[in-house]
């Protein structure tokens, strides 16, 4: 199995492009799997971390990617949950499985980190506590957005918002985490419920997953506008997606007295946030990260596929972008742009 190769887009230095080479495949360990990944979506951490928005990183270097769709190559010892031919979801919420040691691959006789998963690399030795089996009849590209932007945004709006029928939502960007987050609040009847971003493209996708009203940030003041939405008291749940500082303070400024702010974008970690005149949002308001939307891999992706293969869900228009391994680089750029919902990078 050393002798197996793979190829990898990895991380060598902070703010360059990555590494597009091949790399030796370890031996399994126990709980272990090792996944033939046919694509991988993209979140918008990984540009975090390239970019170097969260400060040092010890690990370097290492392989990137925590969302994936595959099929199972090879079970290492122990394995009980999945087996050789099933196709998977690759994800970095903890999953049923052991919890297994860190993979590390070769670069000759250079040592490449792995992480419990990882995507961008056309076959990954993975914890199987990061893999869930689905249908056979779910495409890759689906599994893919399954691992983060599916899950997160509906465990967001089922766990952490805990979002009623006809409470008011509001979402700063509208990218594959916020997409999500508009076409679960349309699922439980929320109303209002407002997308707000730059791009009025992405504005349009937002309406066809069914918000409410649609506010560009560039065109009009975005306090303003939602006020005349939802009136002075506020909106009852804000998800913010962006991680702009200044995005946030507005999320919760603009927070009812009772309501949540959730964080999904994270900010870079040299900034702060600061919100004016704290004591007057006394009263129960919520600001919070959102971990993950608590999601429980191996209860709620089966139930997600389901609800996908009985045409319940919206995914594949989240796609906007496809790119191949080797284009990686490409594919973050175009991301950087921010003119982009989910991009996917497709491994053949």
């Amino acid at each position: 199995m050393s002798d197996f190769q793979m190829k990898a887009a990895f991380l060598e230095k902070l703010n360059l492009p990555l590494i597009i080479d091949q790399l030796s495949i370890p031996k399994l360990d126990v709980g272990q799997v090792l996944v033939k990944v046919m694509c991988s979506s993209i979140c918008g951490k990984q540009i975090g971390e390239i970019d170097g928005k969260f400060g040092e990183d010890r690990f370097l270097p290492h392989l990137m990617g925590h969302e994936g769709g595959g099929v199972v190559i090879e079970t290492g010892p122990g394995i009980t949950t999945v087996r050789k031919g099933d196709h998977v979801v690759m994800h970095w919420r903890t999953g049923k499985g052991i919890e297994s040691s860190f993979p590390k691959y070769k670069r000759g006789d250079a040592i490449v980190g792995g992480g419990l998963v990882t995507t961008f690399n056309d076959y990954a030795v993975v914890s199987e506590n990061r893999v869930t089996s689905i249908p056979k009849e779910v495409p890759f590209e689906v599994a893919a957005l399954m691992g983060c932007a599916v899950t997160t945004a509906f465990g967001l709006i089922n766990n952490e918002a805990k979002l009623k029928i006809g409470q008011s939502i509001a979402v700063f960007g509208s990218g594959g985490v916020g997409l999500n987050v508009i076409q679960g609040a349309v699922m439980v009847s929320a109303y209002p419920i407002i997308a707000i971003d730059k791009f009025d493209s992405k504005l349009q996708l937002s309406s066809k997953f069914g918000a409410s009203h649609a506010i560009n940030s560039t065109k009009v003041n975005v306090k303003e506008e939602i006020l005349k939405i939802v009136g002075k008291s506020g909106v009852d749940v804000f998800v913010e997606c962006t991680g702009n500082v200044d995005n946030i303070a507005c999320a919760y400024e603009l927070t009812s007295q009772a309501g949540r702010t959730i964080l999904v974008g994270q900010p870079r970690f040299d900034q702060s946030l600061k919100i004016d005149a704290f004591g007057k949002h006394y009263g129960g308001k919520m600001i919070f990260a959102s971990l993950g939307g608590l999601t429980d891999p191996a209860e709620d992706i089966p139930r997600y596929s389901r609800l996908f293969l009985e045409g319940k869900l919206n995914l594949t228009e989240l796609i906007t972008h496809r790119f191949s391994l080797d284009e990686t680089n490409t594919a973050l750029n175009k991301m950087r742009e921010g003119e982009t919902g989910r991009v996917i990078i497709n491994m053949e």
